[in-house]
């Protein structure tokens, strides 16, 4: 569904997106991260056609952004950080004018916007100007509009922003349902916690480099290194040696509980709980410590180098 390779665009002597890979699949959602000015906004612009790419290709929903620039358009809903509403408008004025640019009939975006202002909760004000909206309503309005001609690939830029909890768990589950419905998507976030719950896969780009790509677990094992592992027992562990596996590093221990990093979880975690059992400890529980997709972004952003091309000075 959208897919770039060497994707690249300078600005006269700044290179803001650099040698740019992705591949989203129908039905996945990638995350694309990084701090501001990495370059996720040009990014996304080049794949709505709005910015011709320096270098590389990039072809969304089957097409090419520089030979059907018409069709990539056609196929692509996108919510931007600058909304672009006209305040003077009502509801159903405002997406009924975008519907006709899409060409829609009539009858057909008559009922594709009464379904958009049910599910995003907006039909108690269809009678406002969008001027009169809050940020939440504005923010909700322009992902109604970006899925008006039901397109196969969604752009979206922060699409929670400026919402109150109820509003942004209404989005973020109408995320997950358009997932379902075979659409790629994008989404540029700064919320880390909405983009764990919402991705398939994560890139993270700085300097116009994607500098990590992949599940949050692949990240989290890449970047942070393998898992770690708590261990509560019953009774104080006082001075008592632990019967654990041979080379098996202890990295945390408490009153009556420890912790240790597992290369292979599924081989070492049996044998240690057997080991505890066999002489005599009694167990409570055994859980994987969780780590944050935080960790993991602060990790590549501010330690994993960004390669350098020697050709360009």
């Amino acid at each position: 569904m959208i897919l770039t390779e060497n994707l690249t665009k300078y600005f006269k002597d700044l290179r803001a997106v650099d040698g740019v890979d992705l591949h989203v699949r129908a039905g996945e959602v990638l995350a694309l991260l990084g701090p501001n000015g990495a370059g996720k906004t040009t990014t996304v612009r080049m794949l709505t056609t709005v910015l011709r790419p320096s270098d590389g290709t990039a072809r969304v929903a089957g097409c090419d952004v520089l030979e059907n620039p018409g069709k990539v358009r056609s196929s692509v809903g996108v919510l931007t950080e600058d909304h672009g509403l006209y305040d003077r408008m009502h509801i159903e004025e405002y997406l009924d004018f975008f519907g006709q640019i899409y060409d829609m009939p009539a009858i057909e975006r008559q009922q594709r916007i009464q379904y958009l202002l049910s599910r995003f909760g907006l039909l108690d004000a269809r009678n406002r100007r969008i001027g009169k909206f809050s940020k939440g309503m504005r923010q909700k309005l322009s992902l109604a509009r970006s899925l008006l001609h039901s397109p196969p690939v969604l752009l979206l830029d922060e699409p929670t922003s400026a919402m109150d909890p109820a509003s942004a768990r209404l989005v973020r589950n109408a995320i997950k349902t358009l997932r379902s419905e075979d659409r790629a998507i994008i989404v540029c976030t700064h919320n880390l916690a909405e983009a764990e719950e919402l991705a398939d896969k994560i890139a993270i780009i700085r300097n116009g480099k994607i500098i990590a790509n992949g599940s949050a677990a692949e990240l989290k094992e890449q970047l942070l290194g393998p898992g770690e592992y708590k261990v509560q027992l019953v009774e104080p562990l006082d001075s008592k040696e632990l019967p654990l596996p041979d080379g098996l590093v202890v990295t945390q221990k408490g009153l009556d509980w420890f912790s240790y990093r597992a290369p292979d979880a599924r081989k070492t975690n049996p044998q240690i709980l057997h080991k505890l059992i066999t002489a005599g400890y009694q167990v409570v529980k055994m859980e994987e410590v969780q780590r944050s997709l935080e960790s993991v972004y602060l990790q590549a952003v501010n330690h994993v180098p960004v390669k350098e091309d020697p050709d360009v000075e």
